[in-house]
């Protein structure tokens, strides 16, 4: 499987032809991420996690393409586009479902806090062919499967340090690698990065870092 990161939350994952992409955000680079995509998972709400506009355009230009998110983001879009309601699925944490022949399962349920006065949104973290988990907004420790590729979100308004290193050390996958870093200048990244490589190597856990546009053979 081929793994592609792009800027911010968005990961393309790739094998034997089949194409799919999780958050294409407003940060990411939605147009080439989505070029070729046969299924799209949405962890929430968010518009660092889904640029509505370009996603739209790809379902209406694709009619096989299939979309999978929260109910509440999935009734938005279907409200958005009625043509393209059949493409638009509902994803709830406990599901399994394939998308793009990857078999998908779901965990979660909300985003993390932020703050007490902003509203909890619903979030879904995605586990792919019991390999790669995307966790979206959240510190959600997926249960009863193994990880073997965690996608890690390094930094957020919701998130600190110590939190993000003890997911890391919590989930034990063999490889890691960073998302949500775009709020980030080279500094902070790598003072971040550092911690988790680190902490999260002394128990087994080789993280490296990924710039937007580079792939790793998983």
């Amino acid at each position: 499987m081929l793994l592609t990161k792009f800027t911010h939350a968005c990961v393309r994952l790739e094998q034997d032809g089949r194409v799919l992409v999780i958050d294409p955000g407003v940060f990411s680079e939605t147009a080439a991420a989505l070029d070729g995509a046969q299924a799209v998972l949405i962890t929430h709400e968010h518009p660092d996690h889904i640029d509505a506009p370009p996603v739209l355009a790809a379902l209406a230009a694709d009619p096989l393409l299939v979309l999978h998110a929260p109910a509440g983001v999935a009734a938005s879009l279907r409200s958005a586009a009625p043509d393209q309601a059949g493409q638009v699925h509902d994803a709830a944490p406990g599901e399994r479902f394939t998308a793009a022949g990857f078999a998908v399962q779901c965990f979660g349920g909300q985003h993390a806090l932020i703050h007490p006065t902003v509203p909890m949104v619903a979030n879904v973290g995605y586990l792919i062919d019991d390999d790669v988990y995307h966790p979206g907004d959240s510190l959600v420790v997926p249960d009863g499967v193994g990880v073997g590729t965690l996608l890690v979100p390094v930094h957020a308004p919701w998130s600190k340090v110590s939190e993000v290193v003890d997911f890391v050390v919590s989930v034990r996958a063999p490889r890691a690698f960073p998302i949500h870093d775009a709020l980030l200048n080279e500094n902070g990244l790598g003072f971040t990065e550092g911690h988790i490589s680190r902490i999260g190597g002394a128990h087994g856990v080789v993280f490296r870092h990924l710039d937007p546009g580079q792939s790793v053979e998983l």
